[in-house]
């Protein structure tokens, strides 16, 4: 699947529509970090493993999900149910459920809901949201940790926000309408991708499975990738890696095995500022994303390297 149905989806809806459904995405996620960094502050979470945030195992011993995971779910499932009822909302600790099937017309907070407005029946939206991706990261105190929110409608991806839960940058992007870093302090950036056209001098990011016996596949893909690039980065978080690409911190991505919950709001966000992208969630085809002038070379030489690429 790629990232050129979401302009034409966008067309369909309305750019007062998905900049409607970006607004709230920004907003649900940044609330998310609030809760987030909340219950960090109640927490010593400066060793690591820390069991004060009742960390449990998932996938491998190596996944771990927190009760701060599970709590901020469960905040932007309400947050986002209370500004839009009748729609769903995918995460990735709950699962796919239903928000109350009423529908009322209009928003306290000043968007639109998935009802009857103006007479037109607006499309019925489904939320995908990823609560804390890079929760290894949040154990272990590394600021590399974020709350991803995405909006999509018909299958596609039309508007989407990631929010830093320890330095507080939200990144967001909308359907043909572009993609904008806000800091901390408010300033508003809009995005372009790196011009960087040389893979030898592109900076990539990537990230690993936590299967030993994938990893050990990845790791020989690295090793035939380095010697062809400016260098490899590993971050830990799969959203922040695609919003890293949007804002030409890396001029190329690539990870397989990914989640929907974990692409959804980045690869809009990363093709919103320019980026050629591709997303998969097949386990053995990898999710890529490069600056327009890298990314033949780049796709050809990954390609060679793993033998498998998402159209």
């Amino acid at each position: 699947m790629t990232s050129s149905g979401a302009a034409e989806e966008a067309g369909r809806t309305g750019p007062e529509f998905v900049d409607g459904l970006r607004e709230l995405a920004e907003r649900v996620a940044v609330s998310g970090g609030d809760v987030a960094r909340r219950m960090l502050a109640e927490f010593d979470s400066r060793g690591p493993g820390s069991q004060g945030l009742g960390s449990r195992s998932k996938s491998s011993e190596t996944d771990p999900v927190t009760v701060i995971d599970t709590s901020v779910e469960e905040h932007l499932r309400r947050e986002i149910a209370a500004a839009r009822p009748g729609g769903t909302v995918l995460g990735e600790e709950g699962g796919e459920v239903a928000h109350d099937t009423h529908e009322t017309p209009g928003d306290p907070g000043g968007v639109p809901t998935d009802g009857d407005i103006a007479g037109a029946r607006e499309p019925r939206v489904r939320w995908v949201v990823d609560p804390v991706d890079g929760t290894v990261n949040l154990l272990y105190g590394i600021p590399f940790t974020a709350v991803s929110v995405a909006a999509e409608v018909d299958g596609v991806v039309v508007a989407g926000a990631v929010h830093n839960i320890v330095t507080r940058e939200t990144w967001s992007g909308g359907s043909g309408r572009g993609a904008a870093l806000r800091e901390a302090d408010g300033t508003t950036t809009a995005l372009r991708v790196s011009d960087c056209a040389d893979l030898s001098l592109a900076l990539v990011g990537t990230g690993f499975a936590y299967d030993a016996g994938i990893r050990a596949e990845q790791g020989r893909v690295v090793a035939e990738l380095l010697p062809r690039v400016r260098d490899i980065r590993r971050c830990g978080s799969a959203a922040l890696d695609l919003c890293m690409l949007a804002t030409g911190r890396l001029d190329a991505y690539y990870e397989r095995g990914l989640k929907y919950w974990d692409h959804a709001a980045g690869a809009l966000i990363a093709a919103e500022a320019g980026a050629v992208v591709a997303v998969s969630e097949d386990d053995a085809v990898p999710t890529t994303g490069a600056t327009p002038g890298v990314a033949p070379e780049f796709l050809s030489a990954l390609a060679g390297a793993t033998g498998r690429l998402s159209s």
